[in-house]
């Protein structure tokens, strides 16, 4: 059950905050585990994360457990994810696929941002996606639109 927040109902997931507050650009840091939401290239939110659990590379296929690195976009908000809240990451572009097609392999998807880290632990394990705990993803969730920029730095 989501919390109540802002002008939330109770079970449906927060309102987006008024553009003035919304991100305009995300970065992750996979080596510091570090996500940053930007707004006019300042840093409004910082958050440590959990990754996959093959965290060290690009992700290249299905089932290798990488989260992947370079620059996407958001373009998918669930407010009925397994994992609390979630919000697509663009994963696999073309560069992506043309990869995984050179090797025969499935490049995978489902790259997510979402919740259900618990407070406190420190640990990759994901299957590739970025994790945060429920009360950040809440965060991250009013302050994120369709369309964000992600960079995925190593």
């Amino acid at each position: 059950m989501f919390a109540l927040i802002g002008s939330a109902r109770a079970g449906e997931p927060p309102d987006l905050l008024p553009v003035a507050q919304r991100a305009d650009a995300i970065q992750v840091y996979k080596a510091q585990r570090r996500m940053e939401l930007l707004r006019a290239g300042r840093i409004i939110a910082t958050y440590r994360i959990a990754l996959g659990d093959a965290p060290v590379g690009h992700k290249r296929q299905q089932g290798d457990e990488k989260t992947p690195e370079g620059d996407y976009r958001i373009t998918y908000r669930n407010p009925r994810s397994r994992f609390h809240l979630s919000l697509r990451v663009s994963y696999p572009n073309e560069a992506d696929r043309r990869q995984a097609r050179a090797r025969g392999v499935d490049p995978g998807g489902d790259i997510m941002i979402h919740g259900a880290t618990p407070p406190g632990y420190r640990g990759d394990w994901t299957d590739g996606c970025i994790a945060v705990t429920n009360a950040e993803m809440d965060e991250i969730w009013r302050r994120v639109p369709v369309g964000t920029p992600i960079r995925i730095i190593p």
